[in-house]
C-alpha cells in the first residue's frame, strides 16, 4: 500500500491525538434554500433560510470546526452559514481540485492547498485565485516571511494564506539518555548538537557506546534524512525551477548523514508510521526522533502512560519544517467577497492561536506567538516542556525553502526505497541510491 504524504500524516495524527494534546496545551456553492440541514461547522443553525452559505473544501482535519471557529463566525455574522466538506486524503483531494480549476465549476468558496502542492498551484494556476494580500485585515508582517513567500507569485500576488506549519524539534527519552551517560536537561541536550546535524549523529555514537540494552539512538535512517533535508532551503529544485535533486548539496548531506547513522548502527531500522514504529514507542526502543508539534500527541498516545515524563523536547540542530497548508479563494467562487473575509478571519493570529490550543496545529502567523495560548503552552507529558516557545523559536529560524511540484514524491522514494534498502536490507548506498533515482525518474518521465 502506498504511503501517504507527510502532511496527510500530520492531519491524521492531529485528529487521533486532539483531545489529549489540546488539554495538555492549556463541493459546489449555492445560496441556501429552505433546507434546514444545518452547518458542517457545528450548531450555528436555525436552518439557513435566506442566509449566504460559504462552502469550505479541505482535506483531513484543519481544526476550524473542532476549535469552534465556524460557530463563532456565524454568531458574529448571522447572515452567514458555513459548510465544510472534507476529503480524508490529500492524494484524493488535490486531483479533484485541479479538475475543478480546469473546468471552473464545482469549486468551494474556500479551498485548502497542502504545502506539497502550493508551488504547483502558485506557478501554474495563480490566475484562478484571488490575491489575498489585498484582503482587509490581512497584514503580511503578521505571518512568517518564508510561509508567506511559499504562496506568492513572482509578480507579488499572494494566492494562499498560511494555516499551520510544522517546525521541528528533537523529542528524546530522558531516562535512556541518563542511562547512556548523556545530559538530560533540555537546554544542555540542545547544546550537544547545536548548529550541526553531524553533531547529532556524533552524539548518537556516544549514546550507543553505553546504550541501554535493546535500544537505538534514533528510529530510522529515513527519519534522519527527513529531519536534515527539512532544514535546508534548496533541495530538489533550484530557484529557476530546474530539477536538481541528484546534484543537490542538501540532498547529499541528508543522504550521507542518514547512511552514516544506519551504518554506525544508530537506528532501530524502522519505517515511520508503520505498526512496528508504533510498537517501538510502546517498548521504548529508541531514544530520539525529529518531531513537529503535531507529533507530540502521537508520541504520547503510542508511548502510553508508563512513559509520561520520560520524554522531553529540545531544539533541533537546525530549524526545519515538516508539514503545513494554506487556504485560498478561487476566482470562480460564487461568494467570493464573503469568502475572502472568512479566509482572512480564519487565518488571523487570534484564530490560529485558538486552533493551536485545541488542535495542536502550530500557527504560521508569527504574531500569534505572543498570545498566551502559544507563548505559555507547556506539555506535562514531556516534562512540562515549554513547547510554545521551543516551536516558535524553530519556526522563526526555518529557511525560505524552494518548493517544487514533486518534492513529496522525490522525498518519499529516497526514504521508502533508497534508505529503507540500506537500513533494513543492508544494500550498499550506491545500489540503494540507484534504485531510488530510477523509481523517481520513472515517475517523473525523465
Amino acid at each position: 500500500m502506498r504511503r501517504s504524504s507527510g502532511t496527510y500524516r500530520q492531519r491524521a495524527v492531529a485528529l487521533a491525538a486532539v483531545a489529549a494534546l489540546g488539554a495538555a496545551l492549556l463541493s459546489g456553492c449555492a445560496e441556501d434554500s429552505d433546507d434546514s440541514g444545518g452547518s458542517s461547522g457545528g450548531s450555528g443553525g436555525g436552518g439557513g433560510k435566506g442566509k449566504t452559505t460559504i462552502t469550505v473544501g479541505t482535506f483531513g482535519v484543519f481544526g476550524y470546526k473542532q476549535a469552534g471557529l465556524y460557530d463563532e463566525y456565524m454568531r458574529d455574522h448571522p447572515d452567514i452559514r458555513i459548510e465544510e466538506s472534507s476529503i480524508e486524503r490529500n492524494e484524493n483531494y488535490y486531483p479533484q481540485l485541479l479538475t475543478h480549476l480546469g473546468t471552473g465549476s464545482g469549486l468551494a468558496d474556500i479551498q485548502a492547498v497542502e504545502v506539497a502542492n502550493i508551488n504547483e498551484v502558485t506557478t501554474t494556476q495563480a490566475d484562478k485565485f484571488v490575491d489575498l494580500s489585498k484582503a482587509s485585515g490581512v497584514e503580511k508582517d503578521d505571518y512568517l516571511p518564508w510561509k508567506w513567500a511559499q504562496a506568492t507569485t513572482e509578480d507579488g500576488r499572494t494566492i494562499g494564506l498560511g494555516t499551520d506549519i510544522g517546525p521541528t524539534a528533537i523529542c528524546y527519552r530522558k531516562d535512556l539518555f541518563e542511562q547512556a551517560g548523556l545530559p538530560t536537561d533540555r537546554d544542555e541536550v540542545a547544546r550537544l548538537w547545536a548548529g550541526d546535524w553531524q553533531k547529532y549523529v556524533d552524539i548518537g555514537k556516544r549514546y550507543m557506546a553505553d546504550a541501554p540494552d535493546g535500544t537505538s539512538f534514533v528510529d530510522s535512517a529515513g527519519g534522519v534524512y527527513n529531519a536534515v533535508i527539512s532544514s535546508s532551503a534548496e533541495r530538489y529544485y533550484d530557484r529557476s525551477g530546474k530539477l536538481i535533486y541528484k546534484d543537490s548539496p542538501a540532498v547529499k548531506e541528508a543522504w550521507d548523514l542518514a547512511v552514516s547513522a544506519s551504518q554506525a548502527k544508530l537506528t532501530a531500522k524502522l519505517q515511520q508510521f508503520q505498526k512496528s514504529w508504533d510498537q517501538a514507542y510502546a517498548n521504548g526502543r529508541f531514544a530520539t526522533v525529529s518531531c513537529p508539534p503535531w507529533m507530540l500527541g502521537y508520541i504520547k498516545e503510542k508511548s502510553g502512560a508508563k512513559a509520561e515524563d520520560k520524554w522531553d523536547v529540545a531544539a533541533a540542530p537546525k530549524p526545519g519544517n515538516w508539514g503545513g497548508a494554506f487556504i485560498t479563494v478561487p476566482q470562480a467562487a460564487k461568494h467570493k467577497e464573503e469568502a475572502v473575509k472568512l479566509a482572512a478571519w480564519l487565518t488571523a493570529p487570534e484564530q490560529q492561536a485558538k486552533v493551536f490550543q485545541k488542535q495542536a496545529s502550530f500557527p504560521s502567523a508569527q504574531a500569534a506567538y505572543r498570545l498566551p495560548q502559544v507563548a505559555d503552552a507547556r506539555h506535562p507529558y514531556f516534562g512540562d516542556a515549554p513547547t510554545g516557545k521551543i516551536f516558535a523559536a524553530a519556526a522563526k529560524g526555518v529557511p525560505t525553502q524552494i518548493l517544487g511540484p514533486k518534492d513529496d514524491l522525490i522525498k518519499q522514494n529516497i526514504t521508502d526505497i533508497g534508505l529503507l534498502q540500506v537500513d533494513q536490507q543492508g544494500k550498499s548506498p550506491e545500489d540503494a541510491w540507484k534504485a531510488a533515482t530510477k523509481t523517481i525518474d520513472n515517475a517523473l518521465d525523465q
